[in-house]
């Protein structure tokens, strides 16, 4: 393991952290509440521990391989949790670690997942760090300091392969700095944009802000307990839905498609319409469910019908409603949706689909090579042939993914939770997702009555989900610290 790489870049970034904090700790003061002196340790701590890690890696001199890339990443989210955690123990907000670590991890993963049972009891800075945590999460911290401050990271581009979502990547410029700004630009449009309608809809500036961050991060914190049920308000609903829906699209087409105004690959991306396929679809059947099981009128049942569909698809978490009322058919739907997640790309988690639509056609080929057994048929997304080494990693992915939901719900079982909660909670930490399905939790309970074995087990199932779970597990594997 190379120590001093490692000291080098942690240190750097804890700065960042402790810059990101800093702004709580202004929200904190202009509210004046009792959080700015938790806020005001935690930086200070925080600004401690990187310059002692700064000054341990400051004589590294050389090339970051890719060994170093995976290894930095993952380390870097589990250190950026921990120190992020720092505000809610310091505060006495979430005195136990697991708790807070917990909370802190879901904000960077943008699960969404809470143990904070009295949302609407925290003062503002701690709402604000939720809020923000899952903004910064939303596209990768990684990411974010390549396009804010690409001399930090070296190796820029063998450490965002390691934190980047998606089989299929595409670059905007030879460079990857440049490209980060631009998908940046768009991150940081649609948010501005969607606080703006928020605040026009009903919502203070505070909510609107904090609400429009985890909207576009597709992380689904909220500032009250009820989350976009609170405010009571179909325009707020429409309008959730619409800013989800557009943070489910890779960042890429939409700033092709907006900023450079080319329509014709927004209407042509295979995904993007597979994509708009199952939210149609899937809304569709559970508004006629919704109007014949639950007696709602027409419109109610679609815009319920709609948020809840897309929040799942796009993993966001935000609810509208109480799905646990729903009749439990539409509860398989919607864990459908949660497994399969919105575009690679984007902010979203979940299995993402392409790779839906990729198995997809290799399960039609499938049949097709069985009545025509000499027949050559290429697997194309976007006109573009996918290459056997690709297909091979995706059917080990899907296998890894479905092992891992398996074994950590097997293990819940064995600890007491019911069978549809431990399946759904697997499900929606490996997808990034935030609300489960079942009886014991449901989507409108915090998780804070879970076992702290169970958090743990949960915190590091959001991490491999966040990482695309091939970037975590390679550091257990024996040749990743034998072999050259």
């Amino acid at each position: 393991m190379n120590r001093i790489l490692l000291y080098k870049v942690l240190g750097s970034l804890l700065f960042l952290e402790a810059f990101f904090m800093s702004w709580c700790l202004v929200v904190s003061f202009i509210y004046g509440e009792k959080d700015f002196i938790p806020f005001l340790l935690s930086i200070a701590i925080t600004i401690v521990a990187g310059v002692v890690m700064r000054y341990n890696g400051k004589d590294y001199k050389g090339a970051m391989t890719r060994k170093d890339a995976y290894l930095i990443v993952t380390v870097l989210w589990l250190v950026f949790s921990l120190f992020g955690s720092l505000p809610f123990i310091l505060g006495g907000y979430l005195p136990n670690i697991s708790d807070a670590f917990f909370e802190t991890i879901s904000g960077f993963t943008t699960t969404g997942a809470t143990v904070i049972d009295d949302v609407d009891s925290m003062p503002h800075g701690i709402l604000f760090w939720r809020s923000l945590t899952q903004w910064i999460g939303g596209l990768g911290i990684v990411f974010f300091t390549i396009a804010v401050l690409p001399s930090i990271v070296g190796g820029s581009v063998r450490i965002f392969a390691a934190e980047a979502t998606g089989p299929i990547r595409t670059k905007l410029h030879p460079r990857l700095s440049t490209t980060a700004k631009r998908i940046w630009s768009i991150y940081l449009l649609l948010t501005v944009l969607c606080a703006t309608m928020y605040c026009l809809f009903g919502m203070s500036i505070f909510d609107g802000i904090n609400h429009a961050m985890t909207t576009t991060a597709t992380g689904g914190f909220a500032t009250h307990n009820d989350s976009l049920e609170f405010y009571n308000s179909a325009s707020l609903e429409y309008t959730g839905a619409i800013f989800q829906f557009l943070s489910g699209i890779n960042f890429t087409l939409l700033y092709l498609t907006f900023l450079k105004g080319k329509f014709k690959g927004l209407f042509n991306n295979s995904e993007l319409k597979f994509y708009l396929l199952l939210v149609c679809s899937f809304t569709a059947v559970i508004t006629v469910m919704l109007i014949v099981n639950n007696h709602y009128d027409i419109e109610r049942a679609f815009r319920s019908s709609l948020f809840q569909v897309v929040s799942f698809i796009t993993t966001t978490g935000l609810f509208s409603d109480d799905v646990a009322q729903w009749h439990h058919l539409s509860w398989v739907f919607l864990a459908i949706l949660m497994f399969i997640g919105a575009c690679a790309g984007s902010t979203s988690g979940g299995f993402k689909s392409i790779r839906a639509l990729m198995v997809w056609k290799i399960i039609r080929n499938s049949f097709h090579q069985i009545l025509h057994p000499k027949a050559v048929l290429p697997v194309k997304i976007n006109q573009h042939t996918i290459a056997g080494t690709q297909i091979n990693t995706l059917m080990s992915f899907f296998a890894v993914f479905v092992l891992a939901c398996l074994f950590t719900s097997t293990l819940m079982i064995a600890m007491g939770i019911d069978n549809t909660n431990a399946i759904t909670i697997s499900l929606s930490c490996i997808s990034n997702v935030g609300p489960t399905l079942g009886t014991q939790i449901g989507p409108e309970m915090s998780w804070a009555g879970l076992p702290d074995v169970v958090k743990w087990m949960c915190s590091i199932l959001m991490l491999v989900g966040r990482l695309e779970i091939f970037t975590v597990f390679i550091l257990f594997s024996r040749s990743f610290w034998k072999d050259n």
